[in-house]
């Protein structure tokens, strides 16, 4: 298991230096977002193909996971290609200055998210290597339950606000309808279940420790590059926003107060 764990790292390696070296080309670090989903996806299928024959849940892992990865790379390439750097990396660049920041960007963003992937994708590990019954589970289906219900909050979450952004007209208004009526972040929570959801995959295939990739993603998502960093720009940018967050839940989904 450890030593197709450090041939993925060498394979995520490579692929965050060409990464890289075409956002240099380009002058856009954006390109290594576009790049989560579909990274994830590549290792899952590198675990999957070496570690054994095929079985059931290998193959719904399979797809569970490439349809979660690819639909959050091409909605991130529709929402960011043609849109100019991201204005995260654009400050970065004027506080380390271009000269600079086209080398720092390698550690800075394309090394560490590439880091970030393979200590995350322990549990998709996890889930290709079993020491139990190949079979599904009752908590397999629990685990695909639970997929279904974060994919549906994450990728519906993403839909309605791509469309609400679409009209002008919202310029400076809060989302405050769909998913955005139950929490805060629909998007969010449903990523955090989907990693879940591999979580329990991978506890009824007998891995255990591994579950640590989906803990480590979901405090990504809460108290670094999600939750607490949306919401401290919104705050600063949106006055309708602080009335939001007195009706709306934060992070899982419940009714309005009133």
């Amino acid at each position: 298991m450890f030593q197709l764990y450090y041939q993925a790292s060498f394979l995520i390696f490579i692929l965050v230096t060409i990464l890289w070296i075409w956002s240099v080309y380009l002058k856009d670090v954006s390109i290594v977002d576009i790049f989560w989903g579909l990274g994830f996806v590549i290792l899952n299928i590198f675990y999957v193909l070496n570690s054994g024959d095929l079985n059931s849940r290998k193959i719904l892992l399979l797809v569970l996971v490439s349809v979660w990865g690819l639909r959050l790379s091409i909605y991130l390439a529709y929402r960011n290609i043609g849109k100019g750097e991201d204005f995260r990396y654009q400050e970065f660049r004027r506080k380390f200055g271009p000269k600079r920041y086209w080398w720092f960007s390698y550690f800075q963003a394309f090394l560490l998210q590439g880091a970030l992937m393979i200590l995350i994708s322990s549990t998709l590990l996890g889930m290709s290597f079993s020491s139990q019954p190949t079979t599904l589970s009752s908590l397999d289906y629990i685990g695909i339950g639970i997929w279904l219900i974060g994919f549906i909050f994450e990728a519906g979450g993403d839909y309605q606000l791509m469309r609400f952004k679409k009209n002008t007209n919202n310029k400076g208004n809060v989302l405050t309808t769909g998913f955005w009526k139950y929490t805060r972040h629909p998007n969010y929570f449903g990523d955090a279940a989907v990693w879940w959801s591999y979580a329990i995959f991978s506890i009824s295939a007998g891995a255990y420790w591994q579950v640590i990739g989906s803990i480590l993603m979901t405090l990504l998502i809460i108290n670094i590059s999600g939750v607490t960093l949306l919401e401290k720009s919104l705050k600063q940018t949106k006055t309708a926003y602080s009335d939001y967050i007195d009706k709306t839940s934060s992070f899982f989904p419940w009714f309005q107060k009133k």
